[in-house]
């Protein structure tokens, strides 16, 4: 399937859940959201047939769209496309639904696209807690905050990973399957490594609402790249 195809069909999904303390929809923008740099957050997404070797933020442009009521319409948020077949999207939270940032909010709070996500982050950390790795299976480790359906978002936290760095130097092997679900294993850890290929590929299958990506990536270095290759839309 063409990717343009699948841009539409991830915009016109409208409610995008989100499950977070009370915060389950996204709207593309317009709506009465706090716009501020301290309302900030950031939400990784799926782009099915995507495979970006270099990690960092192109923006997606703009993005056509059909309305409940059949109308079509074109919108530009501040979505990027990441690393695999990852996209993210900053957005900003609300009582019971997050907003898409908009180009002209990151201009007017004065922020470039990194500088916005740095923020998020930090919001994501002071607002539903700092990640926690916890022994899973297999001998994998599990990551998490207090909202279960964001903890995905915390593959965007760099400064976590530069810690886990501190007990494996060789680099982290993690997955992104869903929204809830981030695990990752020490890269030097062969058989860890073979259960994280396993457990990665059933997460992913098991849920294509909530799923994000496909593949899986190494963190070494300070950076991440791509480890396995996601797999292709099969549609």
């Amino acid at each position: 399937m063409k990717l343009n195809h699948w841009l539409r069909r991830l915009a016109a999904m409208g409610a995008l859940a989100l499950a977070t303390t009370g915060a389950p929809a996204e709207t593309p923008g317009g709506g009465e959201f706090e716009v501020s740099t301290s309302n900030l957050l950031v939400v990784l997404r799926e782009t099915p047939g995507a495979n970006k070797q270099e990690e960092s933020l192109t923006p997606f442009g703009r993005i056509s769209a059909r309305a409940a009521d059949g109308r079509e319409f074109e919108f530009e948020a501040s979505w990027f496309q990441y690393l695999g077949d990852m996209h993210l999207r900053l957005v900003f939270d609300g009582a019971r639904r997050v907003q898409s940032a908009l180009p002209e909010d990151l201009q007017k709070l004065r922020l470039s696209p990194e500088e916005a996500l740095a923020h998020a982050v930090d919001n994501l950390r002071r607002r539903y807690g700092e990640p926690v790795a916890q022994p899973w299976s297999g001998g994998l480790m599990q990551v998490h905050g207090n909202a279960p359906e964001l903890d995905s978002s915390y593959f965007l936290d760099r400064g976590f990973w530069l810690e886990q760095l501190r007990h494996s130097p060789a680099g982290i092997v993690a997955a992104v399957p869903g929204r809830g679900g981030l695990v990752f294993a020490r890269a030097d850890d062969d058989s860890a490594v073979a259960s994280l290929r396993f457990s990665a590929a059933a997460l992913y299958a098991s849920n294509d609402a909530t799923r994000i990506s496909s593949g899986l990536y190494l963190f070494k270095d300070g950076r991440w790249s791509v480890f396995q290759p996601p797999q292709p839309p099969t549609d």
